[in-house]
This record gives C-alpha cells, sequence and structure tokens, in this order.
C-alpha cells in the first residue's frame, strides 16, 4: 500500500475515462502477506485471464496493419475478423467458469483507473481486493487487485469506488478500449430512440 492520500488516490482513479455499464465482479479480501509486489502478482494470475487477454493483444496487433487495405485484402480482414470473433466466444465461455457466484458483486461503472461496485455489506476503506472483473458482453475478463478508495451508502448499498493497485497494463488497455466501445454502443442507442421518438 502506498502512503498517497485520499485525494491523490481520487486523481489516479479519474486519470481515465469511466464509464456507467452493469458488470460482474468476483471480489475476495486480499491477505496482505498473500502478494507484496507486481512481480509475485503476475504470477498469480489464473491462467484463463492471461490467455484472454494475450489473445486480445495479439488480435490488435496483427489486423492493425491491414485495417486500411480493401479489394481481396479487404476479404482477408473480414474473413480474420470472423475468425477473432469465433474465438473470442470461445474465450468468453472459459471466462464465464470463472465466475464464482458465491463471490459475485454487481459493478456498475469502470474505467482505466478503477471501477466502482455495490455490496450489501461494507469492506474498509484502504482495503485491499483481489478482483475478477467480467465484461462478458464483450468477450473482456480481467484479473487485479484493486485498492478500497470510498464508500458510499446508497438505496442500493454500499457503492464502493476502487482504484487499481496491481493490474497489468494491458489489461488497463483492454479495460480502456471497452469503455469507449461500450461508449459508443450507448450513444448509437441513444441517436436511434432519439429518431424512433422523432419519427411520427
Amino acid at each position: 500500500m502506498t502512503n498517497e492520500t485520499t485525494q491523490q488516490k481520487l486523481i489516479k482513479y479519474n486519470e481515465f475515462f469511466s464509464i456507467e455499464h452493469e458488470f460482474s465482479i468476483n471480489i475476495l479480501p486480499a491477505e496482505a502477506s498473500k502478494i507484496t509486489s507486481y512481480e509475485q502478482f503476475l504470477t498469480s494470475i489464473p491462467t484463463p485471464f492471461k490467455m484472454a487477454s494475450d489473445m486480445t493483444t495479439i488480435d490488435q496487433a496483427a489486423l492493425r496493419p491491414l485495417q486500411g487495405l480493401s479489394g481481396v485484402a479487404g476479404q482477408l480482414v473480414e474473413f480474420l475478423n470472423h475468425q477473432s470473433s469465433k474465438i473470442d466466444l470461445l474465450i468468453g465461455y472459459i471466462l464465464s467458469q470463472q465466475d464464482d457466484e458465491q463471490h459475485r458483486y454487481q459493478g456498475v461503472k469502470f474505467g482505466g483507473g478503477g471501477l466502482l461496485f455495490i455490496a450489501d455489506t461494507p469492506f474498509e476503506i484502504s482495503q485491499i481486493l483481489e478482483m475478477k472483473v467480467f465484461l462478458l458482453n464483450e468477450n473482456c475478463a480481467v484479473y487485479c487487485y484493486g485498492e478500497v478508495i470510498e464508500i458510499e451508502k446508497d438505496t442500493h448499498g454500499y457503492s464502493h469506488k476502487v482504484i487499481f493497485h496491481y493490474i497489468r497494463e494491458d489489461d488497463r488497455e483492454v479495460l480502456v478500449r471497452t469503455s469507449l466501445h461500450e461508449q459508443s454502443k450507448q450513444l448509437q442507442a441513444l441517436a436511434q430512440q432519439r429518431n424512433q421518438e422523432n419519427t411520427p
């Protein structure tokens, strides 16, 4: 744990764009003695999470140079995108098996700096949490450690604001991309709704 002030941690939380979106998250209080360095954290990541993140990174790197091509090359890109989608579905299924109902909480907001989740009973400020974040409609899941920096009680329970304590940079990038993609989908849905309302 760092000696940063709450204000510094909130700045870190708000450093990245975040979006309201419901998702599942598995949470366990982390044993203080279990993970004491980033290197230990890396070795503790469950294999399905490593595999999912690595495959997403490989896909992005492989398809990027081909994006601007057209003609036959464009058809190749389309074929590769279909293959990638099939692999994503398989990965999504494998990751869904990691979602333990016993430790499941409701996530309501996420981004590259941290996330917000709801619990019936509060954790503690500065508590370190082992987290499995499931954004399965995007075939995305991330294993990380977070630190509780703010707790507020509302009608739904206790809202916990968490910054990432240990997270792979590739996984952070995945969350950033996913948040932007989710925002794009929400904006499209909003525009479609407005068009329907304006259609006589």
